[in-house]
């Protein structure tokens, strides 16, 4: 077999691992075609994917050229083949992945073709990790009890992952109870550089850069690594693990200049909640965003993993750290094999992907500073991550934040409201609430517990303390979920897991909690006062989000905080205090202490750290991991290459998006007639669009499970039921939160049936369009599906029969997701919206201009006709971006487009 090496970029490199073939990307400079050091760390890892891969499938010599003509003054416009080297997924966002191919293996028997060839082509990880809730805490059974429930509730979604663990090749699913999947893939399942196969077929294995995009958004967690990797929609995973190249157009890249260290006492989570707010406020939506600087490297890799982590809250691409020693030395402190250390430090050293002292610095589109010297402690609310709140501001903010319009981020309470209470009958006596109560007092989610610094600082704030005589309020609901196992082994090794329980922060699971709204609920006893009294309360949260309706029901305003912080605020019981004056109670000997008297030095965390955190406990906890939980272990598997779908089943079900499908698509053309099923405003979340928390009896979703008799006690969360179309389409638009401007001064899933006038459910209205034969559109405002990679988000705006989205500005992976699902996304050009154009949403829409060979990105012209029978004009933006997802539109979708190509290829 003849080598297709156009660049002549093949030679080979020895390791302690053995040989390895490489594709040198120094070639590239050789001949003229670029300067590497000039080129962003990010960069250079895409430019040597496509170096790769060039003369193999959809890459071309003209990719490799186009990339290495990237430029800071001159981004190349066109679209980037992308190979990964392996796709992330947890269980919410898998278990629809799962439940898609089982149906692309039904529907290709049905087309003729092999059910077979429907396999992951490269590496597939799944973490079961989102399933956990937190019904049971503050005591040593917490664990065991949410363990139980969990496994009670989602047999059947367990069942469906364990046949396809044995019915998929190239997948690997890592059972519940073992971590966060992003702390996992930080700690055991990232390379950084990968090995494989040689597609030109020479007896040395490959040698790459490890990537991955994975279907949470906080896949950018890894770039603490110097992995490249963000999260993508389920059906662009799907469509990257069938062998597809995930198109982008090359991306800009701004640099993030770090200067300085962290002062005593500041932890990362302080830091990462300033530069969000900065980014956020620059911009950089759709980019990359690489932090460089001497600052970088006085951080360790677990708080350039915090950093990393939060690039969905400033909305870039990803945010990366270019591999050095730190992550040599992470490598080797969570216990992995020296070889693969060696092969990873020579590798990248030879490809000019190491970052070393004196390493000239790369050019950016755009650069921004920050010292992170001059970083005080930050919390961020009470609904975005990216509105960072000083601590020693807490108590003025939440009080503006109370009083001011819903506009202006307040909850439209009256100011006399500031003095309500109410009486919380609590198990240990009658307790008064007040107006920022903190009922929910978390330590969750992939943001912090992956960061040691930040939880031992924790268990310091719990001794110190319990030491001072200090209890929590009784009625916060306080929870510890670790990111990984081996984080309760060095909580335990630091003497600290003790003072934590004490407190109640009692471990309760090992996975993503709280954050993704599996906080269970709040005592009766504290729900009851909450609503009686029309208090609003607080949650405080070691998290990453904290939209509307996500954290919990009763709560309102959710903080995001450092694990310390959270221990305080559970001591302090409210929101509405300032803690650098006032105490956050009476010590044992009667006197007031204050935040000061019970906070860690850094030298304090430091000492404890070392003591305790060791690369035995890594290698212990991982050893054996994928037989370590014998409930999982027990589950049978039913061995077949298809599903048996069962009509019965309220979590999976076949999906009906190959339902009547051909061989060949039809042809796409203007879309006439629709009307708006939501006009909405800024800031809609995926969270909005497609809830993952808990549901409501009351709801279109809740009446289903009712009528499928399942007990309220049973009907788990969205999140656990994203394999039933049946439950996410009737849950889409469910947000309690949520405001329609089609139905002034309401919250919740509601709209106005066009032109009734009638008031109804949007699933109920959505099926009334649907008999009536009339398409749909849903119009929002700015950065519109922000949040979570919720492929449901765009499931469910497809199945409700939406068939044109119209913002102001998308969030990245949202705007895709709609793409990916045949639905069009247009964008009003810049300064218009609905009211500029003088429309309310209740007009008859049309979109002209769309065809089969459409252009990426042109202008489209949208018809609004008003009542009176006058019409308005204008040309807004498709975003349809590149010409494969013109041919994805045209399919009607990805999946669709896949399966039309594997079965055409025989």
């Amino acid at each position: 077999m003849p080598v297709n090496d156009p660049f002549k970029a093949r030679a080979t490199l020895k390791t302690k691992a053995g040989n390895f073939t490489i594709y040198r990307l120094d070639a590239l400079e050789k001949a003229g075609l670029c300067t590497l050091s000039k080129l962003p760390y990010s960069i250079r890892i895409l430019l040597e994917a496509v170096l790769r891969h060039a003369g193999h499938g959809a890459v071309t010599e003209e990719d490799v050229r186009s990339m290495a003509k990237w430029s800071p003054k001159a981004v190349p416009e066109k679209e980037v083949p992308f190979m990964v080297a392996r796709v992330l997924m947890q269980d919410f966002t898998g278990v629809p992945a799962v439940v898609d191919l089982a149906a692309m293996r039904g529907a290709m028997k049905k087309l003729g073709g092999d059910p077979n060839r429907i396999n992951p082509l490269i590496p597939t990880e799944l973490v079961i990790d989102h399933s956990v809730q937190v019904d049971h805490f503050g005591a040593k059974d917490a664990l065991e009890r949410n363990e139980k429930l969990e496994f009670d509730r989602n047999m059947e979604r367990y069942e469906f992952l364990r046949w396809g663990q044995t019915a998929f090749n190239n997948f690997l699913v890592v059972p519940p109870s073992t971590g966060i999947v992003h702390q996992v893939n930080l700690e055991y399942l990232a390379r950084v550089v990968q090995t494989g196969p040689d597609h030109n077929g020479g007896k040395d294995k490959l040698a790459y850069p490890d990537t991955v995009v994975g279907t949470d958004s906080h896949t950018t967690m890894v770039n603490s690594m110097g992995v490249m990797g963000w999260g993508v929609g389920g059906i662009e995973a799907e469509a990257s693990m069938l062998g597809q190249p995930y198109y982008m157009l090359a991306p800009e890249v701004v640099g993030m200049r770090l200067e300085g260290k962290l002062a005593d006492g500041v932890l990362a989570t302080d830091m990462v909640l300033q530069a969000t707010q900065m980014l956020r406020k620059l911009g950089v939506v759709n980019k990359f965003v690489e932090f460089y600087g001497p600052g970088l490297s006085s951080l360790s890799l677990a708080d350039r993993a915090t950093l990393a982590n939060m690039a969905p809250e400033y909305g870039a691409t990803m945010g990366f750290c270019p591999v050095d020693a730190q992550t040599l030395a992470y490598l080797r402190t969570t216990g992995r094999d020296e070889a693969q250390i060696d092969l990873v430090e020579r590798y990248l050293k030879e490809q000019g992907l190491f970052a070393e002292a004196g390493s000239p610095e790369p050019e950016y589109t755009a650069s921004l500073t920050l010292d992170i010297s001059s970083v005080k402690a930050n919390l961020a609310g009470p609904k975005r991550p990216q509105d960072r709140v000083p601590l020693t501001e807490m108590k003025p903010q939440f009080r503006k934040s109370f009083t001011a319009p819903v506009a202006e981020r307040g909850f439209n309470q009256p100011v006399a409201d500031l003095s309500r209470t109410a009486v919380a009958k609590t198990p240990q006596g009658e307790v008064t609430m007040g107006q920022g109560a903190v009922v929910i007092a978390a330590i969750t989610s992939c943001t912090n517990t992956s960061n040691p610094s930040v939880l031992i600082g924790a268990g310091l704030v719990a001794k110190k303390a319990v030491e001072r005589g200090l209890k929590v309020k009784p009625f916060v609901k306080t929870s510890l979920a670790p990111g990984s196992r081996v984080v309760g082994e060095y909580l335990k090794a630091a003497g600290l897991m003790a003072p934590l329980e004490q407190l109640g922060f009692h471990i309760v699971g090992y996975g993503c909690t709280t954050c993704i709204g599996n906080s269970g609920p709040v005592p009766e006893y504290v729900a009851d006062a909450v609503k009686g009294a029309d208090l609003l309360v607080s949650a405080v949260l070691s998290g990453n989000r904290n939209f509307e309706g996500r954290i919990n029901p009763v709560v309102k305003a959710n903080y995001l905080a450092s694990p310390p912080l959270v221990v305080a605020y559970a001591l302090a019981g409210s929101v509405d205090l300032d803690m650098a004056t006032e105490s956050l109670g009476l010590g044992k000997d009667g006197k007031p202490v204050f935040l000061k008297d019970i906070w860690p030095t850094t030298a304090e965390i430091e000492s404890a750290m070392s003591k305790a955190i060791r690369p035995d406990l890594f290698k212990s906890a991982y050893s054996d991991v994928m037989k370590a939980n014998p409930r999982w272990n027990k589950i049978k598997v039913a061995g077949s290459e298809l599903y048996a779908w069962d009509e019965k089943s309220t979590y999976i079900q076949e999906p009906p998006y190959f339902d009547n499908l051909s061989l060949k698509p039809g042809k796409v053309g203007d879309i006439q007639g629709m009307r708006a099923l939501l006009v909405l405003g800024d800031s809609v979340t995926t969270d909005h669009i497609s809830p993952a928390g808990s549901i409501a009896t009351e709801g279109a979703a809740g009446e289903y499970l009712l009528s499928r008799d399942v007990s309220k006690s049973q009907f788990n969360s969205y999140g656990a039921r994203r394999g039933n179309d049946r439950v996410m389409t009737r849950g889409t638009f469910g947000n309690i939160r949520i405001k329609n401007m089609l139905l002034p001064g309401t919250e919740g899933s509601f709209t106005r049936h066009l032109p009734s006038g009638e008031k109804m459910r949007v699933y109920d209205a959505a099926l009334r369009y649907r008999k009536e034969n009339v398409p749909l559109m849903v119009i929002g405002g700015k950065e519109y599906g922000t949040g979570s990679s919720r492929d449901w988000a765009a499931k469910g705006t497809m199945l409700l029969g939406i068939r044109v989205a119209l913002v102001e500005s998308y969030e990245r992976i949202h705007r895709s997701n709609l793409v990916g699902m045949g639905v069009l996304p247009l964008q009003f050009h810049a300064g218009e919206n609905l009211a500029s154009l003088g429309l309310k949403g209740d007009e008859v829409f049309s979109v002209e201009g769309i065809s089969d060979d459409m252009a990426p990105g042109i202008d489209l012209t949208v018809v609004a006709q008003k009542a009176d029978g006058s019409t308005v004009r204008f040309a807004a933006r498709s975003r349809i971006d590149t010409r494969v997802e013109v041919n994805y539109y045209r399919n009607g979708g990805i999946l669709q487009t896949v399966l039309r190509q594997l079965v055409a290829a025989g």
